[in-house]
């Protein structure tokens, strides 16, 4: 399209925005959604995941309980050819930084020269406690670069001014499923205890089944509190990150096996939040989510403060707690100054209606939410905005390229099945007519297979042959 025929069409009465997004897990593509509709309310959402290990399925989208327009599963190279097809007017990029790169690089080479290419939008869909200059330099190039508080925005901008990248694109804003009721104590003690595990935080199965025994015993030492062990996903389906040993396989060998108060949930977050009393983890992004609400919260020190855990990151949050101390009776608060630096503002301070969200679906939750914080919003909306009514986008530029990073860039955009200067590589993505229905069955029966088979390695394989290793 022209840039004078984009200028012309932008003059004109907007229809709502075209946004695509393109995730590669359940959690990111709950980020990249959830943001999409954050920037540009009203928009026709297409949602493309990634094809990967880590590509979710029904049951993990369901439970995210954020819709599409259209969803499909493509690679890197069939999701450029569709943005060059569809003409978007906003690509969210909610992608490990690898692919984020990659996808940065086809832009690039799909539009060279400034033209009315769609508006690239990337962030980070949690707490960012580690390989923080690596991710971010992975997003350098975007248009927007979302920050989730304050204190991530100065952190982002010191790293790309720290290497003489534009730090421009850098904006701040907050999680986007930060919303739900406020959090309403029926008394001074806990009810419903919730423990949010993740997939990979701790590694260890001595360490992952000692927390599990934890919350068994604290069970059992208040058999008044109902305990939820809040679960990411079921054994076979991967998150944003692996999880080796699943807890549903740890519950099984527990001394004693669970109290009847003491049980395995799946769900979706916020619906389990509704319920809470209290809310522990390790280092889980649930905690942001707790506090945001006014529910007391835990972040376990019982396995030390240590940067591989994440749960350093919540040094000065006054949450600091461990399993004995919880058992005692401690529901720790959150402290205010810190919770303004995270991007996290108590709704008890601007308590939502209770009834308004208690019958919403998650995305309806978010949406009953956002006049609560849209001045939160309000920089990135405006930069978006700014950005669509130029007749044409530069180039994106990536601080990676070729002079750069002539070792590194290379290898991360072969590993998406592109060239060094961002085309996509012979047979990377398909030309001609569309594969009939029996063949993309037949290659989705595939695939699946094949994402059975890694899962089984990684599940049941690997942690054979490292115990073995150890012998």
């Amino acid at each position: 399209m022209p840039v004078s025929n984009r200028s012309a069409q932008r003059s004109a009465p907007r229809s709502p925005l075209r946004v695509a997004v393109l995730a590669d897990s359940d959690t990111r593509w709950k980020w990249g959604a959830l943001t999409a509709r954050r920037l540009a309310p009203g928009h026709r959402l297409t949602g493309h995941l990634l094809r990967g290990r880590a590509t979710p399925t029904a049951r993990q989208l369901g439970e995210v309980g954020v819709r599409a327009d259209r969803l499909t599963e493509v690679t890197c190279a069939e999701f450029l050819a569709d943005i060059e097809r569809e003409r978007y007017d906003v690509v969210v990029l909610a992608l490990v930084g690898g692919a984020v790169q990659a996808v940065l690089h086809g832009v690039r080479a799909l539009w060279p020269d400034p033209a009315a290419r769609p508006v690239i939008v990337t962030g980070y869909v949690g707490v960012v406690y580690e390989k923080l200059a690596d991710g971010l330099l992975l997003r350098h190039g975007a248009d927007l670069v979302l920050a989730n508080s304050r204190h991530d925005a100065q952190r982002f901008r010191a790293v790309y001014e720290g290497v003489g990248a534009d730090a421009g694109c850098v904006t701040e804003t907050v999680l986007p499923f930060l919303g739900g009721a406020a959090y309403e104590p029926a008394g001074s003690r806990a009810t419903t205890v919730v423990f949010a595990v993740q997939p990979s935080v701790p590694e260890s199965r001595a360490d992952r089944a000692y927390l599990l025994e934890r919350a068994a015993g604290h069970a059992r030492l208040h058999p008044d509190r109902e305990v939820l062990v809040k679960l990411r996903s079921r054994p076979g389906e991967h998150t944003t990150h692996l999880e080796e040993q699943p807890y549903q396989r740890l519950a099984a060998k527990v001394p004693g096996g669970l109290p009847a108060n003491c049980r395995l949930a799946y769900g979706n977050m916020g619906e389990v939040l509704d319920g809470a009393d209290l809310l522990v983890t390790v280092s889980s992004t649930a905690a942001l989510e707790s506090l945001h609400r006014g529910i007391p919260t835990a972040v376990l020190t019982d396995l030390g403060i240590r940067e591989a855990l994440g749960n350093h990151h919540f040094l000065g949050s006054g949450c600091l707690a461990s399993w004995d101390q919880l058992d005692a009776g401690l529901l720790p608060q959150g402290d205010p100054e810190w919770l303004a630096a995270q991007g996290v503002a108590p709704l008890a301070t601007t308590p939502l209606a209770a009834g308004a969200v208690a019958d919403a679906t998650a995305a309806d939750a978010i949406a009953a939410d956002a006049a609560a914080d849209a001045d939160v919003f309000a920089a990135a909306r405006a930069r978006l905005a700014a950005l669509l009514e130029l007749p044409g986008l530069p180039p994106v530029a990536p601080y990676y390229t070729l002079t750069t990073a002539p070792r590194y860039l290379p290898g991360i955009l072969a590993r998406h099945h592109l060239a060094a200067d961002g085309t996509p590589l012979p047979g990377a993505a398909r030309e001609g007519a569309e594969p009939s229905r029996l063949r993309r069955r037949l290659r989705s029966h595939l695939r699946d297979a094949a994402r059975g088979l890694y899962r089984h390695g990684v599940q049941r394989v690997a942690p054979l042959i490292r115990r073995m290793g150890e012998l």
